[in-house]
C-alpha cells in the first residue's frame, strides 16, 4: 500500500434540500478494507446526510477546521477546530452535523465497515438495509434498501 494524498481526490458532490456536502473517500482510495474514513466538507448553512445511527457500525467525527454543530441523540452540541465526536453502534451514536457558521466545515468521519448494518432514521421513520457491502462502500450489494418502519410483518405471512 502507498500513501494517498487527499489533494489528488476529487470531490463527490452531493445536494438534497438543505443537505449538501462534499466529500472525498480517503479509506477507498487507500485499499482500505475494515476502516472507512472520508473528508466531508459543509458549506456555510448546510447540513450532512439525514439524522441516523448504526446498528452495526460504529463512527467518529473530527474537526479539521470551521465551526459548526452536531445533533447526538436529539441534542445539539457545538463543534470546533479539534474535537472529535464518537458515535456507537445504537442508538446513542445518531447525529447529523449542521454548518450554521459563515464558513466551510472541515471534518474526518472514520467507520468501522461491517456488513451487514442497518441503519435508522430516527426522524423520517425508516430504516436502510446493508448486506454484501457496508455503508460508504461503492462496491456492488446483495441488498439494499430503505423501508418504512412501522411497516413490519408477521414471520409467516406468504407462506
Amino acid at each position: 500500500m502507498e500513501p494517498v494524498n487527499e489533494s489528488e481526490l476529487d470531490w463527490t458532490e452531493y445536494e438534497h434540500g438543505k443537505a449538501a456536502f462534499k466529500r472525498k473517500q480517503l479509506g477507498e482510495a487507500a485499499g482500505g478494507d475494515r476502516l472507512g474514513c472520508s473528508l466531508y466538507e459543509l458549506p456555510a448553512g448546510r447540513r450532512s446526510w439525514p439524522y441516523h445511527y448504526h446498528t452495526a457500525n460504529e463512527e467518529a467525527i473530527y474537526v479539521l477546521s470551521g465551526r459548526g454543530t452536531v445533533k447526538l441523540g436529539g441534542e445539539t452540541q457545538p463543534l470546533r477546530e479539534g474535537d472529535y465526536v464518537a458515535l456507537p453502534a445504537d442508538e446513542s451514536g445518531g447525529h447529523r452535523v449542521i454548518n450554521d457558521s459563515d464558513a466551510p466545515l472541515q471534518y474526518l468521519v472514520v467507520s468501522t465497515m461491517n456488513e451487514p448494518d442497518v441503519s435508522v432514521y430516527p426522524e423520517s421513520n425508516k430504516l436502510g438495509v446493508f448486506a454484501g457491502a457496508p455503508p460508504g462502500s461503492r462496491d456492488e450489494r446483495s441488498i439494499h434498501g430503505y423501508y418504512t418502519i412501522d411497516d413490519d410483518v408477521d414471520y409467516w405471512d406468504g407462506e
